[in-house]
């Protein structure tokens, strides 16, 4: 059942239930991306289990997330069970072998993987202001920080390192503003709200350092299977708005980072979006539409983008037009938008006159699924009816004490479990703040010095006010070198902020050029 450049996906049947032939995914046109969809209970996380194993079997490294935590069982050997032979022999996969993958657990809090930070310069204000639900004038008034923080130097890594700018920029609106643009104290306001907010739901995990190598989820082992990064989502899932940006966001660094290749055998990496609606609820145009570019062009460039999701209707058309790779099982056709995904859903196939595509996406079995596939010069195959094979690894989550022995052997242990807190806008603008605040000292000292060093002869002198002659309260004498100095009218000594704020201006008005280039989804593009 087995083709040398192709991934077995199952095996498709007539419509009196006789078996047809194998149907497969061709590793030449898998980077073309593709969808898998279906209702809850048919089969979609066993699909995604299944691809994984052929792709790193083929060498092909993989990045999927583990919403339910049933995917960790890819981490070890399968077991028997009576109705995964049964599904074998129906489908004439001989011999069915049990096999383990060679994977690396990832977790943004650290609990069931290698830490998974970025850091918030790295994140973009696109995506930051997505994460953040905010308005357009809040995302302007980001932008702007971005800019301020590139064009200065100051290395944003942590939540700590935006509150400190924001609190800078909140005390010098008025300058700023005629530098940059309007910016309002309510929208900072709002803006460290809503970083307070961030910080309640455990984003400050996601932000720091060290931050995640690319290179890190691209790796093969030396028998040359490629690395399966499973990503424990369960925490996460609680907080779906920080899943969906962190998901964009390592796109974004692939789409950045990995140079042009064009068509291969193979692909460089494939990558699974589980969940894929939450990527796309509430999204603004702009985003979807970066979105769209991004798994338009991240194609030439190696890598494979399959969501998974309930629903087609579930990501935009723009993207929709994209996935030439489509496994779809069962939905339901109860209501009207069920009905009106069915019928979306099978008007996405290359028709079969065997059967109505429509009706047998309501009558499709557990683990059985609508399959095509691109073909022959990249054109899509007429859809079948397929029987999915059943996994080699353990179908069903692992246990605690196996998962902490695969993190103990990963290349990647020790690596990210430590936090890094290096030099970055938060010390930088405290520094120069201190450094400012001890000139101001020092200068204040020099002036009073001068005043109280200044020649008799040069003093002004009026009877009974300042004379030498003048005796206090008690009748005795006053020399003037003894009597402390006053102010002069109207002076007043710089606030910290204020030294603070001169020494960014300063530093701003003298970088044109130096700030750092940012790419379609804002994130930083590290070749510059």
């Amino acid at each position: 059942m087995l083709e040398d450049g192709k991934l077995y996906v199952g095996t498709s049947r007539n419509p009196d239930d006789s078996i047809n032939k194998g149907e497969y995914l061709d590793l030449k046109y898998a980077n073309r991306h593709g969808l898998i969809t279906g209702a809850t209970g048919t089969g979609k996380t066993v699909t995604l289990q299944i691809l994984a194993e052929s792709f790193s079997n083929a060498g092909v490294p993989v990045f999927c997330a583990d919403v339910k935590g049933d995917l960790s069982g890819i981490a070890q050997i399968g077991e028997y069970k009576d109705f995964l032979e049964k599904r074998a022999t129906t489908i004439g996969l001989d011999p069915y072998e049990f096999q383990e993958f060679p994977v690396i657990f990832w977790d943004l809090f650290g609990d069931k993987g290698h830490r998974v930070r970025t850091t918030i310069s790295e994140m973009g204000p696109l995506l930051l202001a997505r994460l953040m639900d905010m308005s357009d004038a809040q995302e302007g008034v980001l932008n702007i920080a971005f800019k301020l923080a590139d064009e200065n130097g100051l290395p944003l890594l942590d939540l700590k390192d935006l509150r400190s700018l924001l609190a800078y920029m909140a005390s010098e609106t008025e300058s700023l503003s005629a530098m940059y643009g309007n910016i309002t104290k309510q929208s900072l306001s709002t803006i460290q709200r809503g970083l307070l907010v961030l910080e309640q739901q455990g984003a400050e995990n996601f932000f720091g350092e060290p931050a995640l190598k690319i290179s890190d989820i691209m790796r093969t082992t030396n028998d040359g299977r490629g690395a399966i990064s499973v990503l424990a989502a369960d925490k996460l899932m609680m907080n779906p708005r920080l899943y969906g940006t962190f998901l964009l966001w390592l796109l974004s660094e692939l789409f950045e980072e990995l140079p042009e290749i064009g068509d291969s055998d193979k692909p460089r990496l494939v990558f699974f979006f589980d969940e894929a609606h939450l990527l796309f609820d509430e999204a603004p145009k702009i985003l979807i539409d970066r979105v769209e570019q991004v798994v338009r062009l991240i194609r030439s460039k190696g890598v494979g983008v399959y969501f998974v999701t309930q629903n087609p209707l579930d990501v935009p058309e723009t993207v929709l037009s994209q996935l030439g790779n489509r496994i779809q099982h069962a939905l339901r056709a109860y209501t009207p938008r069920e009905q009106k995904a069915v019928k979306v859903a099978a008007e996405t196939f290359r028709p079969n006159p065997a059967f109505d595509c429509f009706e047998a996406i309501t009558q499709l079995g557990v683990g059985e699924a609508l399959v095509s596939t691109l073909g022959a010069k990249g054109v899509p195959s007429m859809v079948e009816r397929t029987l999915v094979r059943p996994p080699s690894s353990r179908l069903g989550p692992i246990t605690e004490p196996e998962r902490v022995k695969v993190m103990a052997v990963s290349p990647v242990a020790g690596q990210y479990d430590v936090d890094l807190d290096r030099d970055s806008a938060f010390e930088m603008l405290q520094r120069r703040a201190e450094e400012a605040a001890k000139a101001e000292e020092d200068e204040r000292k020099r002036e009073e010095e001068k005043e109280q060093e200044r020649p008799e002869s040069r003093r002004w002198t009026l009877p009974g006010y300042g004379d030498e002659n003048d005796e206090d309260d008690r009748g005795r004498s006053q020399s003037p070198r003894r009597r402390k100095s006053t102010k002069r009218p109207g002076y007043r000594r710089q606030t910290v902020t204020e030294t603070v704020i001169k020494s960014v201006a300063r530093s701003a008005a003298t970088s044109l050029g130096r700030a750092l280039v940012r790419g379609i989804l804002g994130s930083l593009k590290k070749g510059f």
